[in-house]
């Protein structure tokens, strides 16, 4: 292994006026992850280090401002920088290759897409109304927009979406205790990577997958007909909001509570109503308060206040909407530094 020695950083802890500096050139920060990630510099660069010459020669691009860019990340502590001038990834870094289980890449670019750059600064606009910004924008609700007009931002919305349930599908199937379940039933559960991750996990259960039938149409292979768990699988294309035929010893709700409160209520009913007594519920949600991830949520938080006008729950608006749903609120625990698992009941 090659031994290098790195750059010193800036000094830590900068005065407050240089913090606020700091801060209102975030948008700067998020272009230049943006760009490093569209660009695809961290699998240009391999385990050895490299020069912003021989990383541009390798992505066909200038490299004096792919320096410029290398620099401007490297203060995040995405890259670093060697006493000779040369590059070496880092943890972070790492994380926006592709190959990376854990990439963050397609997360990078959803969080940066075009319509991000219009809405951010509509933000006061949304405080003064309590709602979404993006119909007098762009014309049209979000999704409609999304897949209507911005194809190639819908593609890096499921990939990121993809991805992001892929890793919190690991995390969630090693927490949860399935001890006298025989039947799951993953509601709005996207593309079925939780109900998969289940059913592969213990032999003996069935599963059920419901979400809307545009987004079941391309559920997890393992789940659909020749799939090596499609014998034990159920795909139902439907709304929660309007009905969940499904009955089931345990019920996920994931990251699906977060668009109005309307929603939230017609879905906990219908759930309610499916369920028989002594039924688990597990409904597992960001929340924007005490948690290690609250500079991430609090802005997801925003951010789904001008698209759609929802909002993250924190943890006393959850319990609150689940238990006047009249669901029994049991054990809330973490199930990563970004989510958090309500595990609930129905009541005999």
């Amino acid at each position: 292994m090659t031994t290098v020695t790195l750059r010193p950083q800036p000094a830590p802890a900068p005065q407050p006026a240089m913090q606020l500096r700091e801060l209102v050139f975030g948008a700067a920060c998020a272009a230049a992850v943006r760009a490093t990630a569209k660009l695809g510099v961290a699998d240009a660069l391999g385990e050895d280090p490299a020069t912003a010459e021989e990383l541009a020669a390798a992505l066909g691009v200038e490299p004096r401002p792919l320096r410029r860019l290398l620099r401007a990340v490297s203060c995040y502590g995405i890259f670093a920088e060697t006493e000779d001038g040369r590059f070496v990834h880092t943890p972070m870094s790492r994380l926006l290759r592709d190959d990376d289980p854990n990439s963050l890449r397609f997360i990078s670019l959803w969080c940066t897409e075009p319509w991000t750059w219009a809405a951010w600064p509509r933000l006061d606009e949304a405080v003064r109304s309590g709602g979404s910004v993006f119909h007098d924008l762009f014309g049209k609700g979000f999704f409609d927009y999304l897949h209507e007009d911005a194809h190639e931002s819908a593609h890096v919305f499921n990939r990121a979406m993809t991805t992001s349930s892929m890793q919190s599908a690991r995390d969630l199937v090693e927490l949860l205790d399935m001890t006298g379940v025989s039947t799951v039933a993953d509601i709005g559960g996207g593309q079925g990577h939780v109900v998969a991750g289940l059913l592969e996990k213990y032999p003996h259960m069935r599963g059920t997958l419901l979400d809307l039938p545009r987004v079941v149409e391309k559920a997890d292979p393992r789940l659909r007909e020749g799939g090596a768990l499609a014998d034990r699988a159920d795909i139902i294309g439907g709304d929660c909001r309007e009905d969940i035929p499904v009955e089931a010893d345990l019920y996920i709700i994931k990251n699906i509570l977060e668009w109005d409160d309307d929603s939230t209520r017609r879905t906990l009913r219908n759930v309610m109503a499916a369920a028989r007594p002594g039924a688990r519920v597990v409904i597992i949600e960001n929340i924007v308060d005490d948690t290690p991830s609250m500079k991430f949520t609090t802005s997801m938080d925003l951010l789904l206040l001008l698209n759609v006008g929802g909002a993250k729950h924190t943890q006393e608006s959850l319990v609150t909407r689940i238990r006047e749903a009249g669901l029994t609120v049991g054990e809330i625990r973490p199930v990563n530094p970004y989510l958090h698992a309500f595990e609930c009941t129905v009541p005999s």
